[in-house]
């Protein structure tokens, strides 16, 4: 028997391959001669540089940066194990997770850090780039990664424009001729699973702006300076932002990278599985184990559970999901060769107190999983 456990963080609790290891425990209880495979997962949120890192024995490089509110902090980008590849997880530099909760402000938060670490790159030589777009703290339109890589952008006055999305309404002028010439010479690869266009009641500021720290009044502000920004980058580029799939992940950031860097969007998972081999392990599996902290409507756009799902039916391999919490909508993974989705809360607890079991709580539930499903195989 051979079980394939592909699971992603629970975030605040345990990280995916703290997740991998505490499911093949449960597995291994339940019969001690299943032979298992651990393959950590992200879908290029937070946590896919080192998923990356690891499945592909590559290592990190560390350089300071300024950070999503204006500090200086040290960032890392990833080189896979082919020393090719350059992997720049836009969240390790600019995200959501640097900034305390009472700090947050997409009107001034920047992505400036991540164009730092995309220049610190290319000196070091890299041409080849995954740019993951998961967990931002900002909403500035990728303007502020545009700058650190040379791109001059001002104000009426002819000043540096400020960093944030809530000054992209200033902006008067947008010089390219001194940005960075060798990003032609390049190839980026955008991993995302959002979908969403930069502007409207489904774009980056009205989706994503609630869980960065914007207000009512905030959200609508920064939505119109969205607008104004995509109608300058229109003007120079004849690039229709606005409403272009995938232009609001990372509060814009992928339109920026769509209209100034010709890069190509995959969905994260995709890019996540075709370099962990997922397809090569799945061959005489007989089950796949995957998971993350929430399951829910959100999991169908192509979180972790469901693209591995997916892969696992392409041979058919049924796939059995953990989660902390099952929210609505889940039927539709039955779909894609998911077998059942599973709470590992066994008993009224408190978030915190879950998250704190999290360890525990996998385990068990992965025991009691592989002893009912390969109980029921045997009697079949």
């Amino acid at each position: 028997m051979k079980v394939i456990i592909a699971p992603d963080s629970f975030k605040g609790s345990l990280s995916a391959p703290d997740v991998a290891n505490s499911i093949n425990k449960g597995v291994k209880k339940a019969y001690a001669g299943i032979k298992t495979v651990l393959l950590p997962v992200a879908d290029g949120g937070e946590g896919t540089l080192e998923t990356l890192i690891s499945a592909t024995n590559g290592k990190t490089v560390e350089t300071p940066v300024i950070g999503p509110m204006g500090d200086e902090i040290n960032a890392s980008y990833g080189i896979l194990g082919d020393g090719k590849t350059c992997i720049i997880e836009m969240a390790t530099a600019s995200g959501f997770m640097l900034v305390s909760e009472n700090k947050l402000s997409p009107l001034q938060a920047t992505t400036f850090g991540t164009g730092q670490l995309i220049k610190k790159a290319l000196d070091d030589g890299f041409s080849s780039f995954i740019i993951t777009l998961g967990g931002s703290a900002t909403n500035d339109g990728g303007v502020g990664m545009l700058q650190a890589l040379g791109m001059k952008i001002l104000d009426a006055k002819g000043r540096f424009l400020s960093y944030g999305g809530g000054y992209l309404n200033e902006i008067d002028a947008i010089d390219v001729r001194t940005f960075d010439k060798r990003i032609k010479k390049s190839k980026f690869v955008i991993a995302s699973d959002v979908q969403n266009p930069l502007t409207g009641l489904n774009g980056a500021s009205h989706i994503f702006g609630p869980q960065k720290g914007a207000s009512s009044e905030d959200i609508k502000l920064l939505d119109d300076n969205l607008s104004y920004w995509a109608d300058k980058v229109a003007e120079l580029t004849g690039i229709y932002l606005h409403n272009l799939p995938g232009a609001g992940a990372a509060g814009g950031l992928g339109g920026a990278l769509k209209a100034f860097f010709s890069a190509e969007i995959k969905r994260g998972i995709d890019v996540v599985l075709d370099y962990i081999k997922l397809n090569d392990h799945l061959l005489h599996a007989d089950l796949v184990i995957t998971g993350e902290g929430c399951v829910d409507h959100q999991t169908n756009s192509g979180k972790t559970p469901l693209g591995v799902a997916q892969a696992a039916k392409k041979e058919n391999v049924p796939t059995i999901i953990l989660t902390g919490t099952i929210g609505n909508e889940i039927e539709k993974l039955y779909d894609y060769g998911v077998v059942s989705v599973n709470s590992i809360i066994d008993k009224p607890m408190s978030l915190n107190e879950s998250m704190s079991k999290t360890s525990q709580l996998l385990e068990r539930s992965a025991e009691q999983i592989t002893r009912s499903y390969f109980y029921n195989c045997m009697r079949i």
